[in-house]
């Protein structure tokens, strides 16, 4: 039964032999040409150098890769030793590193570039939407002041009005100086007021021509076709894009909100009292310098809060850098996973086959090591036997004497003689010598 699966498994490894140096070659090519795809997209020169260079690499790749593989499957099975074969092991680990740096990222670059430079552009438009929401945001953060700031100009308008009307702040009617100090401090809200409203109508304008570029980003990233030309149309808008955002940032109202509010309390100009009578003098400078506390408290106000808003952290100018397909398969490698896998499986696939191999030659190994002599010999082998045994009888040998003769010696110490030289005379045969010591040797495990 040993000896007949030994036979079997020694069949087996001749018959997928073929079968073996076939698959390295459709392995080997395979690779070749997804490296070649690879190779074509990171080189730059004329069409004709990118072409004749990409086919002498990958021509280069399928030849090492079937050689590496060849040599592994025909030597590492026969290697016996354990030296030997961490030193094989060895040379594999090396041989397979450098058939990923050379072959398998540009495989995965074929299989799954154009993928990922459409992941870095679509995760580049998403960057850029969030910068673009956080200018619009900051430009439009003093936009939460416009009504406290118009109500403080209508306060001020309607105590002008009712001074005016009904004197109730100085106890006289009429347009005094009071009237003329709160009127101006309206004057001035309502044109920090009008300058707001400005700044809005601007930011909107420039985020509308954002969110434009945006939408053609967006169709780049989707649109079918080859990636290189919607790459470059995307840079360009991302460029334009850029300019905008920076547009954004500058045209917040905030700075100078922050200006106008120290320049109501530090540019307050009261105007001189106008009332006839000593006592309406004084009524007024009362009312006056009310009215300079509750501008400075409204000054303080607006000062806090467009300090908070250019507290805010600015937007950082955002660069766009182009990816080559085999650059996007490295930065997002993580993201596409079953493309390595694939990319990497072709290169080293062949070393599963030369495990195999050596896993079958060490099951033969076994089998044979415990099966007896007699059923190790191979019919070549017993023949060529026979013939030794015919060529020893007609040299006139007598092989069971010396046998006992080497035996006597190894008794008594001394050195087995050789077999005398065949004279002339003697019937032609095909040994001349017979080393005695070897023959015995054979003889005497054959008895066992």
């Amino acid at each position: 039964m040993a000896l007949g699966a030994t036979q079997r498994l020694h069949d087996g490894v001749a018959a997928v032999e073929t079968m073996t140096r076939f698959a390295l070659a459709v392995l080997a090519l395979a690779s070749g040409v997804y490296t070649y795809l690879g190779a074509r997209s990171i080189l730059d020169g004329s069409p004709t150098a990118v072409f004749f260079a990409a086919v002498i690499y990958s021509a280069s790749v399928s030849v090492g890769i079937y050689a590496f593989w060849s040599y592994m499957a025909r030597f590492y099975p026969h290697v016996t030793t354990r030296t030997g074969r961490t030193a094989m092991l060895g040379v594999m680990a090396v041989g397979a590193a450098m058939i990923l740096a050379m072959s398998s990222w540009l495989n995965a670059a074929a299989l799954a570039g154009s993928a990922a430079v459409e992941q870095h552009l679509s995760e580049t438009v998403e960057d850029y939407t969030a910068d673009l929401d956080r200018a619009h945001q900051n430009a439009l953060a003093a936009q939460s002041l416009l009504p406290d700031i118009q109500r403080a100009s209508e306060r001020f308008s309607q105590l002008a009005g009712v001074e005016r009307q009904s004197g109730s702040l100085t106890g006289t009617t009429g347009s005094g100086s009071v009237v003329q100090l709160l009127s101006q401090m309206s004057a001035q809200m309502k044109s920090l007021t009008a300058n707001i409203n400005a700044s809005r109508e601007q930011v909107d304008d420039l985020f509308s021509q954002g969110q434009k570029r945006l939408e053609t980003m967006r169709s780049l990233v989707s649109a079918p076709g080859t990636i290189e030309p919607r790459a470059d149309q995307f840079s360009t808008e991302a460029v334009a894009l850029t300019g905008v955002i920076t547009s954004l940032a500058q045209t917040s109202i905030a700075p100078s909100i922050r200006r106008a509010a120290d320049d109501l309390s530090l540019g307050f100009i009261a105007p001189v009292p106008d009332g006839g009578a000593a006592d309406l003098v004084n009524r007024q400078n009362q009312v006056m310098d009310t009215v300079r506390t509750s501008v400075t408290a409204q000054s303080k106000a607006l000062a806090k809060a467009a300090d908070e808003i250019l507290a805010r952290p600015p937007v950082q100018e955002r660069r766009f850098v182009p990816l080559s397909s085999a650059e996007a398969v490295l930065h997002y490698a993580q993201d596409f996973i079953p493309a390595w896998a694939g990319a990497i499986s072709i290169d080293l696939l062949p070393g599963v086959m030369v495990f195999i191999l050596a896993t079958v030659h060490g099951a033969i190994r076994r089998q044979e090591e415990n099966l007896p002599f007699a059923e190790r010999i191979t019919a070549a082998e017993l023949l060529r036997a026979l013939e030794v045994q015919r060529a020893v009888r007609a040299s006139g040998v007598n092989v069971e004497q010396i046998a006992k003769a080497e035996a006597d010696d190894r008794t008594s110490g001394k050195e087995p003689e050789l077999a005398p030289e065949p004279t002339s005379e003697a019937e032609p045969n095909n040994i001349t010598a017979i080393d005695l010591k070897s023959r015995s040797r054979d003889r005497s495990h054959e008895d066992r």
